[in-house]
């Protein structure tokens, strides 16, 4: 069998045991360059040499992780939920709760959003805003099923088609440059647009969750939640500067093409404002690095991965045997091509990590059957981003989890994962086809 095949199927399968994933690449990568006919010094030789490709995104989770705890240390998105709270009210009565509650999801929707770019946080923001919300999100009866179906669009959503923060790593640092690495010759501007139809998949699975799905009320006790803040004295100085902090990390993020430096930048402007304790000041940017480390060594251990999955020149066997078994039907291509990209991101739990593995068996095996460099990067895209809602190891899954269940009233498998498995994966799986097959 082909080594590819079943590194990749052990990897799955390791994966889905619950293996930590960086231990689940490692073990596959030496399978697979055995099974390739390397032996274990030019295994070992190859991964070393492929983990250089993931360093430049392992440090821009670091720094954007210290930038995120900076930010949450400065007091600005305890100052947001607060804000909403006081807004929406502990007790909304009969005659504003609609309109509370459009007002409650436009606003979590909106932090998601941002949380990916504009404040490029990512899921920081939850255990800060949505625990104090969960009082009157019981009040409303508000389904919280809908309310993780919409934390997970604007996580994936967003930087599946915005190039600024973490859609700047995940369409130009990680797509773009795992396609070109693997034969296609794409630029940057095209990245973007060929991802918008598939976008639109996660657009209708949004829609069926709020209007028809979750749209009636889901009863749940109303209790208080204890949420230890840090009291953080906010003022017009703290405001100025945290707003001068985001706007320099986009600028600079903008201006050197890099999120390295953009973080870096806020991240100083944060540590020597003032505005940040000296105490909590020793440990903040530990704390950032902690929180995104474990993305960043999935990533380098993915690059090795990837690396002695090139090295062992099986994937040219399998892009012919594909082709052998699918003959001329390009649309069959297209159709399983996703479904395993599917099931690759399901066991990984991280599209970022993803797309340096399929990349590399995809874009020969696109290119072979002719489709276009709009429909390749449509094809790699959607099946990176595939699996990332739905799966139980998604930071996009584990994430709304950690905010909606403090309380004890959310179980992550069926009031999170399969949820938005369903409302996004099915038509991500349709809209991706079709543009396969008409970009």
């Amino acid at each position: 069998m082909n080594a590819v095949v079943i590194a990749v199927t052990l990897m799955l399968a390791l994966s889905l045991m619950r293996v930590n994933v960086v231990i689940a690449l490692t073990v596959s990568a030496l399978v697979a360059g055995l099974v390739g006919g390397l032996d274990i010094h030019q295994t070992i030789a190859a991964f070393n040499d492929g983990l250089g490709g993931g360093a430049q995104i392992a440090l821009s989770y670091a720094l954007l992780g210290a930038f995120a705890a900076a930010l949450s240390h400065s007091g600005l998105t305890t100052l947001i939920s607060h804000n909403i709270i006081k807004k929406v009210g502990k007790e909304p009565n009969s005659t504003n709760t609609l309109v509370v509650r459009w007002l409650l999801l436009v606003s979590i929707l909106l932090m998601a959003i941002s949380s990916q770019n504009i404040l490029p946080i990512h899921i920081a923001f939850i255990p800060i805003l949505i625990p104090p919300l969960l009082h009157v999100l019981s009040k409303l009866q508000i389904d919280r099923r809908l309310v993780a179906c919409i934390i997970t669009f604007g996580l994936v959503t967003t930087y599946m088609i915005l190039p600024i923060g973490f859609g700047g790593i995940f369409l130009n640092d990680i797509l773009l440059a795992n396609l070109n690495n693997n034969g296609l010759e794409a630029v940057k501007e095209q990245i973007p647009t060929a991802m918008l139809l598939p976008a639109l998949g996660m657009i209708t699975g949004l829609l069926t969750a709020v209007f028809i799905t979750y749209r009636k009320p889901r009863i749940y006790e109303a209790k208080d939640i204890e949420v230890e803040q840090e009291a953080v004295g906010i003022n017009k100085k703290t405001i100025v500067i945290s707003l001068v902090a985001i706007v320099a990390t986009l600028v600079v993020q903008l201006q050197t093409d890099s999120m390295i430096f953009g973080a870096l930048t806020g991240f100083i402007i944060f540590r020597f404002s003032g505005i940040i304790k000296p105490d909590v000041r020793q440990d903040m940017f530990n704390q950032g690095v902690l929180m995104m480390a474990n993305i960043g060594f999935i990533m380098i251990a993915a690059a090795g991965f990837a690396a002695v999955v090139k090295s062992t020149g099986e994937v040219g066997t399998l892009v012919t045997s594909l082709g052998d078994i699918i003959g001329d039907n390009k649309a069959l291509a297209a159709l399983l091509m996703l479904i395993v990209g599917l099931l690759i991101t399901m066991g990984i739990g991280s599209s970022f990590s993803t797309i340096p593995i399929i990349a590399t068996i995809y874009v020969p095996l696109a290119l072979t059957f002719g489709f276009s460099v709009a429909a390749t990067i449509a094809l790699v895209g959607t099946a990176a981003a595939l699996g990332d809602a739905g799966s139980p190891a998604s930071d996009s899954t584990l994430g709304p989890t950690a905010g909606l269940n403090a309380d004890g009233q959310h179980d992550h498998i069926r009031d999170s994962v399969i949820p938005t498995f369903i409302h996004y994966n099915i038509p991500l799986i349709g809209f991706g086809w079709i543009a396969a097959m008409v970009l």
